[in-house]
């Protein structure tokens, strides 16, 4: 009976495995049509594809709104009441009035984004996602997996004075600078956020963010709870996640186990790390790091979800 059991758990895994991997292909072809929405691509021809591409079958009405040109969350709200379709109804439950009813409005609203006069349409912004937690808590797997499934997500490299650990790149992992350099950042205006953690100062420089969202990409900042309170008044409508750890014994055996550090600065990790606690009831999201792949997927849940960040 054992074998039998160990050959059921074996199917479960590969189950799993396979319903991740159709998940994440999914995920990759929605983020696909978004992105050719944003360029210009046609409605029309994407809920044509509704019946015979899964995909897009479970694509909801107000993600296809929001991903055309020109069109912002109170527009896409406005389209949706007026062809009567609910924001979370999918595109495969849509009526043939409906259909014909939205493809009307958004292909008026290509032509006349602004309600008034043969304006060229001004390509979607992407997302911003704002991920924060306790130092031990495995921010840095979850960034990696994230960027693993999701191969479109900017990952802003900060800019931070302490010295690189082993394996670390300069310009990958971040931007190493010293003191007087970062601080010459900070009175030019360059950073977006920044923070000063365990001796050591960390911010992110705004030019690369600003750039990535024009372009209609989605961007990820990882960055402590400073940071993400400064995010917070000057980008509002960011998908702010607080990755939270299973339990505080983890985290103070994932912070022990490290071994890169003193215990003189674990001790102070660990104080930083009861306010940061503390503060997650400052964010939109938690998401409990108990798995990785479980961690990440939910993230990407959440993004999928968000509106698209306003033009300063």
């Amino acid at each position: 009976m054992p074998e039998q059991s160990g050959a059921s758990g074996s199917l479960d895994d590969d189950a799993r495995s396979r319903g991740r991997q159709l998940a994440l292909e999914a995920r990759r072809r929605r983020a696909a049509i978004k992105r050719s929405l944003a360029e210009g691509g046609s409605v029309r021809e994407v809920i044509a594809q509704r019946d015979d591409d899964p995909a897009v079958a479970r694509m909801r009405a107000r993600d296809l709104v929001e991903a055309c040109p020109g069109i912002g969350p109170m527009r896409a709200t406005r389209i949706l009441a007026e062809c009567h379709v609910a924001e979370s109804r999918r595109l495969r439950g849509l009526g043939e009035h409906q259909v014909a009813a939205l493809i009307a409005a958004l292909e008026k609203a290509g032509r006349d984004p602004s309600g008034g006069g043969d304006i060229p349409a001004r390509p979607a912004r992407g997302r911003l996602l704002v991920l924060s937690g306790p130092s031990g808590v495995g921010k840095s797997s979850v960034v990696s997996q994230l960027r693993s499934r999701h191969p479109d997500l900017v990952f802003s490299v900060s800019a931070t004075t302490r010295a690189a650990r082993s394996g670390e790149v300069d310009g990958v992992h971040y931007r190493f600078v010293d003191r007087a350099e970062f601080e010459a950042m900070i009175a030019r205006g360059q950073l977006l956020e920044w923070a000063e953690f365990a001796g050591h100062l960390y911010g992110t420089p705004a030019g690369p963010v600003e750039e990535a969202l024009a372009r209609g990409d989605d961007v990820l900042l990882e960055i402590e709870l400073q940071g993400a309170r400064q995010v917070r008044d000057t980008a509002p409508d960011a998908v702010r996640v607080f990755l939270a750890p299973p339990s505080w014994e983890v985290l103070v055996e994932r912070l022990q186990g490290r071994r890169t550090e003193s215990a003189e600065v674990i001790e102070r990790r660990l104080a930083t790390a009861r306010v940061e606690l503390a503060a997650e009831g400052e964010f939109d999201h938690t998401v409990v790091n108990a798995s990785v792949d479980e961690a990440a997927e939910a993230i990407l849940a959440l993004l999928e979800q968000a509106a698209p960040v306003a033009s300063p």
